[in-house]
């Protein structure tokens, strides 16, 4: 059956039950006519075997545990390698990280890339903004770094259990009511933003009830776009995805994770106000 999800047919659409398509078919009878007449004799021995090794590995779930932990390992590092810079010098960093980021993110998102280097980049670029904007919170509210990674770790582990226990199945239609609740979201982040730079303030950040609600819608999406990532990845395996798109399903599962923390890390300074 195949994929609605582009990325599979990226790496080739590959799957154990596609993996041989002509395998069973009708052989041509010897002498029977071709398709212009010509006759096209039928070699029983040239047919591929299914048991003929393959130079292809495919997919594991320790292939993604292990590129994601690696992937979210750098991030802290570089995260960890900003914050113990002196004075503000983090800040002269994080700017430039986070535009480098985001258009690294966009043209791995839309060109589907899978390899180390740029899943490992992203991590690392988000790590230096990371550390300056952790260090910035945790001065002003002492300790709030902490409880936001305690938060962002509660909110994976839940949904992760969430998922293998199949209380809530991902499906198309929720896949469509997650991405459509995002754009709308990502619209509203949009129209506040313009709408700031005009010296008009919707609240939608400004620390008030409107500001925490919207928080919380956000990360609803996040932990949704979590429960859709983990069976990327289950689906990945099914079709027998080829190993490197486990660095594919890291990059999605780090842009999600770090999205989820910045926005209980924003929460949190409203309910320390």
């Amino acid at each position: 059956m195949p994929s609605s999800n582009p990325a599979f047919s990226r790496f080739g659409g590959a799957g154990n039950g596609q993996q041989y398509a002509g395998w069973g078919n009708q052989p041509q009878q010897y002498g029977a006519p071709g398709q212009y007449g010509a006759p096209a004799p039928h070699d029983p021995y040239a047919a591929p075997s299914p048991y003929a090794a393959t130079t292809t590995r495919y997919m594991t779930m320790d292939d993604v545990v292990t590129k994601t932990g690696l992937s979210f390992l750098v991030t802290v590092l570089a995260a960890a390698a900003v914050w113990a810079l002196p004075g503000q010098a983090a800040w002269g960093l994080a700017l430039p990280a986070v535009l480098v980021a985001f258009v690294l993110g966009l043209v791995i998102s839309f060109k589907q890339i899978a390899n180390p280097v740029a899943t490992l980049s992203y991590g690392a670029l988000y790590g230096v903004a990371l550390g300056a904007i952790s260090e910035a919170f945790n001065q002003i509210y002492p300790g709030i770094v902490m409880q936001a990674l305690i938060g962002t770790f509660g909110v994976f582990a839940g949904m992760l259990v969430v998922y293998k226990t199949g209380a809530i199945r991902v499906t198309p239609k929720l896949t469509r009511w997650v991405f459509g609740a995002l754009i709308g979201a990502l619209a509203l982040m949009l129209v506040n933003f313009v709408a700031y730079l005009f010296g008009a303030d919707l609240g939608l950040r400004s620390g008030g009830t409107l500001a925490i609600v919207f928080s919380l819608a956000m990360i609803g999406i996040a932990a949704f776009l979590l429960l859709i990532d983990f069976d990327m990845a289950d689906e990945a395996i099914r079709r027998g995805a080829p190993a490197k798109f486990a660095w594919y399903i890291a990059f999605g599962l780090l842009v999600t994770v770090v999205w989820l923390y910045i926005e209980i890390l924003r929460l949190l300074s409203y309910f320390r106000e």
